[in-house]
């Protein structure tokens, strides 16, 4: 056998091994990314009964039932003296409603109905898989129309991380909330991917945009086709550029794991309706205990200011 005839079919051999290897590491991907391992929801009497004490709070416990079937739980907390304004309360991924509730104290503390929910696929909500905003940014949908049947003052959206990017899609399609607020959110799908897979692996993002691109597609394609999402529908850039409710984002300068120039992007995109707060020294959405202060007074400050225009318009 010629050395030509050899290295011939050891690169057919590599090509065989590397096409194999990036199927089987595609499923797992995909598998891995849509059927996350959930943080129980567990003993909540101590946080109920912290903000009960604090705020004379009433807890209501709500379901709601999706479009597709998927079951979502969620807590209704008010105060003893309503103002008539809500908040929707959105966690991280891999997060629950316990995650969302020491957000609620600034608010309660100033008369604001709070609507905590757990995600699909997280915490004691129901649905196969999580998809990013897909089929969650409907989910929200319906519990602002829920939220507005309940309290006849503006509804206004809290998110950090995934719940920071769920929450801009969602004000796409739901136009009735007043105001919103994200901490950390990824502009694109696919250009998180490269980056959270490459820090994750040690390998780095450019590794995952070239040999590593395939193993990534192929997780795409395969829940394309077992479950009929096509994740990088998952798009808050795109949202946001449909969207005209007003945004306040907000980035940590040493985010790593969502780094600041996907708030940056998402700005650009916003067509005016969208301020960005870089926080200095901030991490991953962290700005409510690393400055805290500025958190609150921004914050509040930005739904104080919506509220009134709302109110007038």
């Amino acid at each position: 056998m010629s050395k030509r005839s050899s290295a011939v079919r050891i690169l057919k051999t590599l090509a065989l091994l590397y096409g194999a290897a990036c199927v089987v590491g595609g499923v797992v991907l995909a598998e891995v990314s849509i059927r996350l391992d959930k943080l129980p929801l567990d003993d909540t009497s101590p946080e109920k009964e912290r903000l009960r004490r604090r705020f004379q709070a009433s807890f209501e416990d709500v379901t709601l039932i999706a479009a597709d079937g998927a079951i979502l739980k969620a807590w209704f907390i008010q105060p003893a003296n309503p103002n008539g304004k809500s908040v929707i309360l959105l966690h991280g991924i891999t997060s629950n409603r316990l995650g969302s509730t020491p957000y609620a104290d600034m608010f309660l503390a100033r008369g604001y109905s709070v609507l905590v929910p757990d995600s699909r696929e997280h915490g004691e909500s129901g649905g196969n898989i999580s998809t990013f905003g897909i089929l969650e940014r409907h989910d929200v949908q319906l519990w602002a129309a829920w939220v507005r049947q309940r309290v006849p003052g503006c509804t206004f959206l809290l998110g950090e991380s995934m719940g920071a990017a769920i929450g801009l899609q969602a004000t796409a399609v739901s136009p009735e909330i007043c105001a919103a607020v994200v901490e950390a959110p990824f502009a694109h799908f696919r250009q998180i991917s490269y980056e959270r897979l490459g820090r994750r692996t040690g390998t780095g993002a450019l590794f995952w945009q070239t040999l590593g691109r395939p193993i990534l597609e192929i997780a795409i394609a395969y829940t394309r086709v077992r479950y009929g999402v096509y994740l990088p529908d998952a798009d808050p850039l795109e949202a946001v550029a449909h969207s005209t409710t007003p945004t306040l984002l907000i980035a940590g300068v040493n985010d790593l794991d969502i780094p600041m120039h996907h708030s940056q992007e998402l700005q650009q995109a916003c067509s005016g309706h969208c301020s960005l707060w870089v926080v200095p020294g901030g991490e991953h959405a962290d700005a409510s205990t690393f400055a805290h202060e500025e958190f609150e007074k921004r914050v509040l400050d930005f739904f104080d200011a919506h509220a009134a225009h709302a109110a007038t318009s």
